[in-house]
């Protein structure tokens, strides 16, 4: 089984060397840097499975380096944060993060948010990780919806005929909603299919990856219901 290599960036030298021991014993291969510019150096060197970046490092502070990231690479994102009601979190995820951890976290708990998001996107995720845990995809053949097209074999989506850039958690989000047109979905239904939460999440993450996917694909085109969910125009 291919390791798979995580870059980590944090400032605080404690929490810097205690969490790369604990993902190492996990399993996980660790690149660890005390600031942003250190971390994009790293991230352009060493082209990492997925990045773990704290919102506030020195030299270039993690919504700043997330930024620079998702320019180069779909690579999934998890930001931390020690303020969970911060609009720090929010910025995080608008600059293309897929979710985020508050700090002080249990080790177990950052491991098994790693793993999540590596299921989504298709990489393995060190001990554990079994066939059965691969999500599941729509079937058929080009689905549309106006002048959306939406391919779930071919993993593309294409607006009046040009194609959507879209990062590996939008396009899951996008099958969720393309799978049950004009059903509503609620935002604790998208946390537990596209993020993998077994548990109550913050729907924040939910929320703004919608008005990121609605950026890309009409911002009509995915209705709020309010105090249920979203649905998917057909």
């Amino acid at each position: 089984m291919a390791e798979t290599h995580v870059l980590f960036v944090e400032d605080d030298d404690v929490i810097r060397e205690a969490t790369q021991l604990a993902l190492e014993r996990d399993g996980f291969v660790v690149t660890a840097a005390p600031d942003g510019l250190t971390g994009l150096e790293r991230f352009r060197a060493d082209r990492p499975d997925i990045a773990l970046l704290d919102v506030m490092v020195p030299g270039l502070d993690g919504v700043s380096l997330c930024r620079r990231i998702r320019d180069e690479s779909t690579v999934p994102v998890i930001m931390l944060s020690a303020r969970a009601d911060s609009i720090d979190v929010v910025l995080g995820l608008e600059a293309g993060a897929d979710d985020y951890v508050t700090k002080p976290f249990d080790g177990a708990v950052l491991v098994a948010r790693i793993r999540a998001v590596l299921r989504r996107f298709g990489h393995a995720s060190g001990p554990g990780r079994g066939k059965d845990a691969e999500p599941e995809e729509p079937e058929g053949g080009v689905l549309r919806f106006g002048d959306l097209e939406v391919d779930p074999e071919g993993m593309e989506v294409r607006k009046a005929g040009a194609q959507v850039a879209l990062t590996p958690t939008e396009m899951r989000l996008l099958l969720e909603f393309s799978a049950a047109p004009g059903t509503v979905l609620s935002r604790d239904r998208l946390l537990e299919r596209v993020w993998d939460y077994g548990w109550g999440g913050d729907t924040r993450v939910v929320d703004v990856h919608v008005q990121r996917l609605r950026g890309k694909i009409g911002q009509d085109r995915i209705e709020t219901v309010r105090g249920f969910g979203y649905k998917l125009k057909g």
